[in-house]
């Protein structure tokens, strides 16, 4: 099977090929090294890059050029469509150049499907657990509820949870498939805009469709230059520059986070079984972790000394808590994630200790969050 994946040089995608490649599988990349995942030179300098080159036919190219898209479709009878601008944060003052790259590069891939002779018989494309916002939460007397954005004079006042107008703190639930689409950043709109004109244009080509809703994942490979996504990477870049750790909110906001090896084999199953077509999966673990967890962790595993601060900030559009619902791909597909977060980070950390670690100025896209407003 001839399979392409965009952004094949990133985090996932480069993992991906990997696997694919072991399986006998003849993968096509389409990827435009950008500079904030691979570097300022990243033919000599991205190791992600330099995993797969050799192993697959590369394209440089840009999913927002037409031509690109063409050259790298010939032939594939697979597309997996990882390609994308991913900074929650970032996408709140990056507005036109997130619908770009994810809306517009996405449509320019189906124009081509639609309007052009192919082999493409199936297309992955991967979504976002950010499209559903906060997710699902339980009141204790009205049952569930879908909770709109947080108050931001109750954040001023330290008051993170999701409150309910009548003073309940509700309780946050595993969110499904099924749940309310909420999104509140811009990266979300875009997400599921992608995924829902996936899902409608390739029905109706006769192209079967998936689309996978990653929650946070995480592992060697990650990029450590990306100041705007990756809290364990941004993490490991601050703690081993001989910098402490400065927490938002509370702490105890919390993520699903789910190795990237297994992230690629539930890809993997997509790309695979007939039984995911025309079908949206969750891929995650199930299992919610406070970010306070995620730095005593790393302070465990690097076994170094360093200040946590809880410092009571927050960023506009971020979300309190929000983990899967994953019985869905369990029962469908067989996946079962395979890598606990213990073993996970212990895997990460000692892959980051044997890597050139740089300063990704950190605290210079707070600044810049600073002064758009975004970071409180």
């Amino acid at each position: 099977m001839k399979i392409l994946i965009t952004g094949g040089a990133g985090f996932i995608g480069s993992k991906l090929c990997m696997e694919l490649g072991k399986k006998g599988y003849e993968v096509t990349v389409l990827d435009n090294l950008s500079s904030q995942i691979h570097g300022t030179y990243p033919e000599e300098d991205s190791p992600l890059y330099r995993s797969i080159i050799g192993r697959v036919r590369f394209i440089k190219g840009d999913v927002v050029n037409a031509e690109d898209w063409e050259n790298a479709i010939e032939g594939q009878e697979v597309i997996v469509h990882l390609a994308a601008e991913t900074g929650t944060g970032q996408s709140m003052y990056q507005i036109e150049k997130y619908s770009e790259v994810n809306v517009s590069g996405t449509a320019k891939m189906l124009d081509l499907l639609v309007n052009r002779p192919h082999a493409v018989r199936k297309v992955v494309i991967a979504s976002s657990r950010a499209v559903y916002g906060e997710g699902k939460y339980l009141h204790p007397e009205l049952g569930l509820i879908y909770p709109k954005p947080r108050n931001v004079e109750e954040m001023r006042k330290g008051n993170f949870e999701i409150i309910y107008p009548d003073g309940q703190i509700l309780r946050a639930l595993p969110t499904d498939e099924e749940a309310k689409i909420h999104p509140t950043s811009i990266y979300g709109i875009t997400k599921y805009t992608q995924e829902q004109m996936v899902m409608t244009a390739c029905s109706s080509m006769g192209v079967a469709p998936v689309a996978v809703r990653f929650q946070n994942v995480y592992g060697e490979g990650q990029s450590l230059l990306n100041p705007y996504t990756g809290i364990l990477s941004i993490f490991s870049s601050q703690i081993l520059n001989g910098n402490d750790i400065n927490i938002f909110e509370d702490g105890r906001e919390s993520r699903d986070f789910i190795h990237v090896n297994d992230a690629v084999e539930a890809t993997i199953r997509c790309i695979e079984s007939d039984a995911a077509n025309g079908e949206i999966f969750n891929v995650g673990t199930g299992i919610s972790t406070a970010v306070t967890t995620v730095a005593e962790n790393l302070r465990k595993f690097y076994d170094m000394d360093f200040e946590i601060t809880i410092s009571g900030q927050f960023r506009l559009g971020d979300i309190r808590h929000n983990f899967a619902d994953i019985s869905k791909i369990r029962s469908r597909l067989g996946f079962h994630p395979e890598i606990s977060f213990e073993e996970g980070i212990s895997k990460f950390t000692q892959w980051v200790l044997q890597q050139n670690i740089q300063d990704i100025k950190f605290k210079e896209s707070l600044e810049e969050m600073k002064i758009k407003g975004l970071l409180k």
